[in-house]
């Protein structure tokens, strides 16, 4: 079955387009004009991906994002005319997996939620060992990291960056790989995707986040785990 996705813009131009080019890309589209629409749909029937618009009518799109992210994996990727350094970082900040600015095409948009949905339906590194970073353990099938004994709630996403770092054993892993590895495809040079979720899952893991010694930056090539 093709996948659902529930498209929240209040634009009914940019709507409908959006939808019919969706709808050629065999996705089935729901469709809310604001925030609360948006909330109510999910609550009624879940969906596999949300496209959501900042500039909404009612609840601003940032906290339904936050709402939407509380306590749940659903992916979201961000569709907005705000293309500014701020905008992106709070966008990615309130918990979305992905940012796309408008005017779009309708391929790329398309190609992110296929590698948004990939990730979503294997989310577990596939490594068949139990992982570690300092005093975490990452479980690698089955998608989760404990802290002495205690489980560390991480977004799918976090988990993956985590996974992947933890799997180097200590080598540099370069954002490049990290953004092919995590989101499947090139980022376009954009780097603040994976720098957003660097400081996500710093702000878990880390005994200072300020001073992060679990996850290590190598200035000018990526990151590595620490040991």
């Amino acid at each position: 079955m093709s996948a659902e996705v529930l498209l929240v813009e209040d634009d009914s131009r940019i709507r409908q387009a959006l939808r019919l080019a969706l709808a050629d890309e065999g996705y089935r589209v729901r469709e809310a004009t604001g925030g609360k629409h948006a909330l109510r749909e999910i609550t009624a029937r879940p969906v596999d991906v949300v496209l959501l618009d900042l500039m909404l009518p009612d609840v601003d799109g940032l906290e339904v994002c936050r709402l939407l992210r509380h306590g749940s994996d659903l992916p979201i990727i961000i569709v907005s005319a705000r293309t500014g350094s701020d905008e992106i970082i709070a966008g990615l900040e309130a918990g979305a997996d992905d940012y796309v600015t408008k005017p779009l095409v309708a391929a790329e948009l398309s190609a992110r939620i296929r590698a948004l949905l990939r990730r979503a339906r294997a989310p577990h590194g596939g490594a068949p060992r139990v992982l570690a970073v300092g005093d975490l353990e990452i479980f690698a099938e089955e998608g989760l990291a404990r802290r002495h004994g205690l489980e560390i709630a991480l977004t799918r996403t976090e988990f993956r960056l985590l996974a992947e770092l933890a799997m180097a054993e200590g080598r540099v892993v370069t954002r490049e790989q990290l953004l092919e590895r995590v989101w499947g495809y090139g980022y376009f040079g954009d780097t603040r995707l994976l720098d957003v979720h660097i400081r996500r899952l710093r702000q878990k893991i880390e005994p200072n986040p300020g001073a992060p010694c679990r996850v290590l930056t190598v200035r000018g090539v990526g990151y590595r785990a620490g040991v």
